[in-house]
């Protein structure tokens, strides 16, 4: 038995300045970035999200810009495996997550537990 749920909405930004970036989407979505978050450091800022909504988070990425889901759970490997049995393929094994394709050719994240009321909300998978 594992629990997950989205956990955040990744917005990839092929740019040199990810602070611009960051300010940008901070205004287009009507938060603040959040420099003393854990989740703002190098190529990351955080934004400030109500903690009934997912979280944002910008990146700085040498792929073209996109925007990804990731995944929090608190069994990364037993994630895999069910995301794989509806169809998904593991695209690249990371430190801390893994990045997945969906058999429509999206590709997401499946990270650990990233949030502090986790599994409140959570699918529980038997």
């Amino acid at each position: 038995m594992h629990h997950s749920r989205l956990c955040s909405i990744q917005i990839d930004c092929k740019v040199d300045d990810v602070d611009a970036a960051a300010n940008f989407w901070a205004g287009a979505l009507g938060c603040r970035v959040d420099l003393a978050h854990p989740g703002s450091r190098e190529r990351y800022r955080q934004l400030e999200t109500p903690s009934d909504q997912p979280m944002v988070q910008i990146q700085r990425v040498d792929h073209e810009s996109r925007v990804h889901l990731d995944l929090e759970t608190d069994d990364i490997e037993a994630e895999i495996a069910r995301l794989e049995a509806l169809g998904a393929v593991v695209h690249a094994r990371l430190e801390r997550w893994v990045v997945m394709q969906a058999p429509s050719g999206q590709r997401f994240c499946v990270v650990r537990v990233q949030r502090p009321d986790f599994p409140l909300n959570a699918n529980r998978w038997d």
